[in-house]
């Protein structure tokens, strides 16, 4: 192998009881670039790159750094040979200091007693040859998602990183934040860091790497020249087939006679006077910035948080929900942004989560009837097509896609018709985009009514039946199928309602 790699991976295999993550994966890493890592979800990247930090050990296969092989990583031996992975997850303890944290497991001392001091001058040297602002001393739990993910990098690059892994980094930062990521990367690239970099966002992928390696189903499909690539080419790559259309078509089902929600007027959790209809078959998309007041009224509908003022209306009845329950037993269901740490139970098997809603309904003396439990997740396994080896499976060993699948299935088992969806999409692949999208099609013609929170734009208007925009937590504009326009969505989105 030539010696411009500094990482590589040959011919890696993974097994587990009954499923195979990575068939056969090689990757190599030139020193200073950036390497765009793309798959649909469940293609093996994230069990790829556990692989690198000794967190999986791989079946077979081969990993060499700087031309030393290896046929297994501990994250001792990761750590020792330069290499640092950024998870979705940071590791941040979210209690003690920046500068502690960029230390954590490793302070300096000054004999037997912690050197604060030298741990703060040291951290502020680290963020500024990052050319980022934070404060030493600041406790983490006061710092953006983006600083925080900004102190990880911070931590990995002061260990002598020769090799940064980034999983999917810009999904939870704001559009200010991810350009601040951007260039650190290529700060980082330009320092002779070698970056491999993982996203859903071909955008990015075509922004800052220089090669793009594409795998799927476990296995390695090609490397191309960042350049020389198409977006078409690569959704063609990544799912194995063409994709001639990013939104499935939908049938017309709005039955404008039957208004499902109505809101009049509701104030509180930071909106004011939201007043809106949502009718039988449609799908009303919520736009607007981050803070606008979308995930705040979701919560309002969902019980989660209480109205202070006006009217909520279910099928012609008012309706006061006072806790998720209330909710879910009135028929309303909410699919959440952050699905792993509010929408599924991750250690729990995907026969658990569907059932969990109507435990009480299919339990006769607190003794689950396992017959109907088991049933009913086969049911939804196969209608919204869950892949898995089977609905004993944990969630958390299922992709983004399949988890948010599993968030569905639930609702659905539920028999809920007003189901809310925020951010339907957001970590989801092109492919997995497209699955999700059918089932919103298939759900509003069925005769439930879709509420779609959504930051991406295309998204929002490929999907919607109708647009409302708010913005600082006021209504600022609605539009009619016909009116779409991402230029007035944009003004409306900024407060501008003229």
């Amino acid at each position: 192998m030539s010696e411009d790699f500094v990482l590589e991976l040959e011919h890696i295999r993974k097994e587990y009881p009954g499923v195979v993550a990575l068939k056969d994966v090689t990757l190599q890493l030139r020193r200073g670039e950036v390497l765009g890592l793309i798959g649909e979800n469940g293609a093996g990247k994230s069990t790829l790159i556990k692989c690198c930090s000794g967190a999986v050990i791989p079946t077979s296969g081969k990993i060499r750094i700087n031309g030393k092989e290896f046929d297994r990583m501990t994250p001792q031996l990761a750590a020792e040979n330069g290499i640092a992975i950024i998870y979705q997850e940071f590791n941040n303890v979210v209690e003690l200091s920046a500068a502690e944290n960029l230390f954590l497991g490793r302070p300096i001392r000054k004999g037997i007693t912690i050197d604060r001091k030298a741990m703060e001058e040291e951290a502020a040297k680290a963020f500024e040859q990052l050319q980022i602002k934070i404060d030493p001393r600041e406790l983490v739990k006061n710092l953006s998602v983006g600083y925080q993910q900004m102190i990880e990098i911070a931590k990995a690059i002061q260990q002598n990183a020769q090799v940064l892994i980034m999983d999917e980094p810009s999904a939870p930062l704001t559009t200010n934040e991810v350009e601040a990521m951007f260039k650190v990367v290529e700060l980082l690239r330009k320092k002779g860091v070698s970056i491999i970099y993982i996203s859903h966002r071909l955008e990015e992928i075509f922004r800052l790497s220089d090669r793009i390696e594409v795998i799927r189903d476990g296995e390695y499909v090609t490397t191309l020249i960042t350049p020389k690539a198409t977006v078409d080419e690569l959704i063609k790559l990544m799912v194995g087939r063409e994709m001639t259309q990013k939104f499935p078509p939908r049938k017309p089902c709005i039955d404008q006679s039957k208004v499902v929600l109505d809101l009049q007027n509701v104030t509180g959790n930071g909106d004011e006077n939201m007043t809106m209809q949502i009718h039988a078959g449609e799908v009303l998309g919520l736009g607007g910035l981050v803070g606008a007041g979308r995930t705040e009224l979701a919560e309002i509908i969902f019980g989660s948080k209480m109205k202070q003022s006006g009217k909520i209306l279910l099928n012609g009845k008012e309706i006061n929900p006072r806790s998720p329950r209330e909710a879910i037993d009135l028929g309303i269901a909410l699919v959440p942004e952050d699905r792993k740490r509010h929408g599924a139970l991750l250690t729990n098997s995907i026969k658990n989560n569907i059932n969990m809603p109507i435990y009480e309904r299919i339990s006769k003396f607190s003794v689950i009837d396992a017959e109907t439990e088991r049933n009913n997740a086969e049911k939804y396994r196969k209608e919204i097509q869950i892949k898995c080896p089977t609905v004993n499976q944990l969630v958390k060993n299922l992709s983004g896609g399949n988890q948010q699948k599993v968030i569905l299935g639930k609702w659905l088992a539920a028999n809920s018709q007003l189901i809310i969806f925020d951010e339907p999409t957001r970590g989801i692949d092109v492919g997995a985009k497209y699955e999700i999208y059918k089932l919103i099609n298939d759900l509003v013609e069925g005769g439930r009514s879709v509420l779609m929170i959504s930051s991406e734009m295309e998204e929002l208007i490929g999907m919607s039946d109708r647009i409302i925009v708010l913005a600082e937590g006021k209504m600022t504009g609605e539009l009619q199928k016909e009116e779409f326009n991402s230029d007035t969505i944009m003004a409306y989105a900024s407060g501008i309602t003229e």
